[in-house]
């Protein structure tokens, strides 16, 4: 299961790859039919709305596997890494795949750059992390992809020579040293009714010990790292009672993390296509938001580390461009588009290290031996 949307409706909630953009009677059919349902339909109903609240819980687990790797079947992790063999192991490929290439990083934030942590407000990363990105942005225009407020991740990263993608890729700015740096924005119009939303969030869940509602300016994240699982089902209510009177966002969750999004046509996906389109352009950095027309260059080489089923959006684009290099982190099997997996921030680090390093040995002029 990769990256599927959860559509709420009156009678429950719909798990399928719904359409960003979608008119409101699609992403929320109220109900109608229940209203001309007879009587002798009333225990189907109920039994289909038990079954949506499963199929819920069950897809919460899923994108949030509490399993370690060595309580996982070793076979299938065995088969797994042959089909996403180690990035570190495999440098050798990436490195003879980016020759003559103009690398562009995408980096997600929460359990790539740092690990994934109780409390959300605390998921630093390391001073040690930090060089490392720093030192790989010295070679390769980079960006951060995060579903955080793009300013507190801009102040967890703490380097201004970077793209930063927040909200999901709503709201992207780039290096603070450039005066044109690109700016988009697709989702300016929803800010009220997120504000809204996070409001009603905060009464509605404060009821459930551990869960963290968290407004990251273009969409919510409720957060349930810190939530006994027993008590999943009843906060998946609790949002999705809120959610239901708001036909123009949709629902979807991560690691740990149910997520409120306007329902457009915007994802990580896009924001990787947008960031590429600008950068591949010799004009100044556009100041709005383009249909991504994407810049089909044959030299270009986007390599993108992420964790979280978010990050397929832009997994996806990649695999479909036919160029790209995507990095999935986790110790667990998951469905996934990329092409390569690490473990942990700690391996990601060692990467981006590494990348940095070849990056320096195969720009450095050859040396000139004196004739003896």
């Amino acid at each position: 299961m990769t990256n599927q949307d959860v559509v709420v409706s009156e009678m429950g909630i719909a798990a399928g790859a719904a359409l960003p953009g979608a008119s409101p009677a699609l992403l929320a059919c109220r109900g109608a039919a229940a209203g001309a349902m007879s009587l002798r339909y009333l225990d189907l109903a109920a039994a289909a709305a038990r079954s949506a609240s499963c199929t819920w819980v069950d897809a919460m687990r899923a994108s949030s596997p509490t399993r370690s790797r060595a309580a996982a079947d070793v076979d299938e992790f065995t088969a797994w890494m042959r089909k996403h063999p180690s990035a570190l192991a495999k440098f050798e490929q990436i490195a003879s795949a980016s020759k003559g290439k103009k690398v562009v990083m995408f980096l997600d934030y929460d359990g790539t750059l740092s690990p994934i942590v109780a409390d959300p407000d605390a998921a630093y990363m390391s001073d040690a992390m930090r060089a490392a990105v720093r030192d790989v942005a010295k070679h390769f225009p980079t960006a951060i992809v995060s579903g955080r407020c793009r300013d507190k991740v801009r102040n967890f990263v703490d380097l201004s020579e970077l793209y930063y993608a927040g909200s999901h890729g709503m709201d992207i700015k780039g290096p603070s040293s450039n005066p044109e740096s690109v700016l988009c924005q697709p989702a300016s119009e929803f800010l009220p009714v997120i504000d809204e939303v996070y409001k009603a969030l905060v009464e509605k869940t404060k009821s459930t010990p551990g869960a963290k509602v968290e407004n990251n300016k273009f969409c919510l994240s409720v957060h349930f790292r810190c939530v006994d699982e027993k008590r999943w089902n009843a906060l998946a209510e609790q949002v999705k009672a809120v959610i239901k009177d708001y036909p123009k966002l949709k629902l979807t969750q991560g690691r740990k993390v149910l997520e409120i999004r306007p329902s457009i046509m915007w994802d990580k996906g896009k924001a990787l296509e947008f960031l590429l389109e600008s950068l591949a352009d010799d004009t100044p950095p556009i100041l709005r938001c383009l249909p991504p027309g994407f810049a089909n260059c044959s030299d270009v080489l986007p390599v993108y580390i992420g964790d979280d089923r978010t990050d397929e959006d832009a997994f996806k684009v990649l695999r479909k461009r036919g160029q790209g290099i995507g990095i999935l982190v986790s110790k667990c099997p998951k469905e996934t588009n990329a092409s390569y997996s690490l473990q942990d921030p700690g391996e990601v680090m060692d990467f981006l290290l590494r990348l940095a390093e070849w990056k320096r040995k195969s720009s450095a002029p050859p040396m000139i031996r004196p004739r003896v």
